[in-house]
């Protein structure tokens, strides 16, 4: 018996099994640093995104990122199959396990066939084990394949419907919030005609979503690198407009579900703060003001022709700035770990929405500006 090998062999199963089992069925975070996912998504993505910098388009740069997340999950299983295929077959060789194989004599590039062929259930028959510990090694390396698979069969379809339901939530923040979403926007969709109700009514759905995020990404982290559908959403960015919305709501908007936006602003934070310690993004601020004191006077001119009273300049300034702190950072390091656009306050051009684009769109520009804004005058 080859001892080194024999235990190479068997760390490889040991490692391989442990990191499946945290990963797919575990269901809390492992803050252990290393570990076989956590290393392969470390330096996959650090070169997924240098490659991604070389493509000029902005769209198709988008696109090409778009690809990382399903793909990494394919090649992470692929890995580990192909690490239980070689840590069986070193320990069939190491061990000095005899098989039988026709016409030849068996070198490692036999053992390893035999213990692909073992982890697949195959069971094709032409190499076959003769002492009693390579017949038992196989019949393990056989159920052990058999409950791999069926964690993988389970694993995907759990995976799509997660994103599914993230991203259900995020299409709704359409018509809510604009395209791309602003606080600015959504606050004044929601206070048009008084209708505060309304608000607070989006900002409990927010609590909730935001709360089922952190279930979902703490438990699935490559969620985070699920892209959405269109270019000008992601959850990040929609996290972000909620964490904004509050905000406002909280340093001087009166008389608007001032308790509900406490409730949503300490969810979405916590999300925000626990998924930043999960990517290793440690706060960074941002390299130019989001909301400079010109632009806040914009916004509260825009708010105050609404309808909505607003406390005095500075002292909403001052509150803001100490809430914008609270969370700021965080998003801003993950928006550039995961090249993820962060949405600003208030966008000062119209922008139609989503639901309000088509490719077959054959009008002006003129008259498109016309149409929208009616339709914003008649349904916000």
């Amino acid at each position: 018996m080859n001892v080194l090998f024999f235990i190479i062999g068997l760390v490889l199963v040991v490692i391989v099994l442990g990191d499946t089992f945290e990963t797919m069925v575990l269901p809390r975070r492992v803050t252990r640093q290393i570990r076989l996912a956590r290393i392969f998504y470390r330096y996959s993505w650090k070169s997924w995104r240098a490659l991604a910098e070389l493509i000029s388009s902005r769209r198709r740069k988008e696109n090409f990122i778009g690809f990382f997340g399903p793909l990494s999950v394919i090649v992470l299983i692929i890995l580990w199959a192909t690490g239980l295929v070689f840590g069986f077959a070193l320990i069939h060789w190491a061990s000095g396990s005899a098989i039988t194989i026709p016409g030849g004599t068996a070198g490692f590039s036999t053992y390893l066939y035999l213990s692909g062929t073992t982890l697949f259930t195959l069971g094709l028959g032409d190499v076959t084990p003769v002492t009693p510990f390579g017949r038992g090694l196989i019949a393990f390396e056989a159920g052990l394949g058999l409950g791999f698979l069926a964690l993988v069969i389970s694993y995907l379809p759990l995976l799509n419907q997660s994103f599914a339901s993230r991203e259900v939530t995020i299409s709704l923040f359409d018509s809510h919030a604009g395209s791309p979403p602003t606080a600015a926007e959504m606050i004044r969709r929601h206070v048009h005609q008084n209708e505060i109700d309304g608000l607070r009514e989006h900002l409990h759905e927010w609590e909730r979503w935001s709360s089922e995020l952190l279930e979902s990404h703490l438990s699935y982290p490559v969620l985070a690198l699920f892209r959405s559908q269109h270019d000008n959403q992601s959850w990040l960015g929609s996290l972000m407009v909620i964490l904004d919305t509050c905000a406002l709501v909280l340093a001087g908007i009166e008389g608007v579900c001032k308790q509900q936006a406490k409730f949503t602003f300490a969810m979405a934070r916590h999300t925000i703060v626990d998924l930043a310690q999960i990517f290793n993004c440690p706060p960074h601020h941002p390299d130019k003001d989001r909301l400079p004191l010109d632009e806040l006077e914009y916004l509260c001119s825009v708010l105050s022709s609404s309808g909505l009273k607003l406390r005095e300049i500075n002292e909403l300034e001052k509150e803001l700035s100490e809430l914008r702190r609270m969370y700021e950072p965080y998003v801003y390091s993950l928006s550039r770990y995961m090249r993820i656009t962060i949405p600003p306050w208030i966008l000062k051009t119209e922008h139609a929405d989503n639901w309000q684009t088509t490719p077959w769109d054959t009008i002006t520009t003129l008259q498109k500006k016309k149409t929208l804004r009616r339709m914003r005058d008649e349904h916000f």
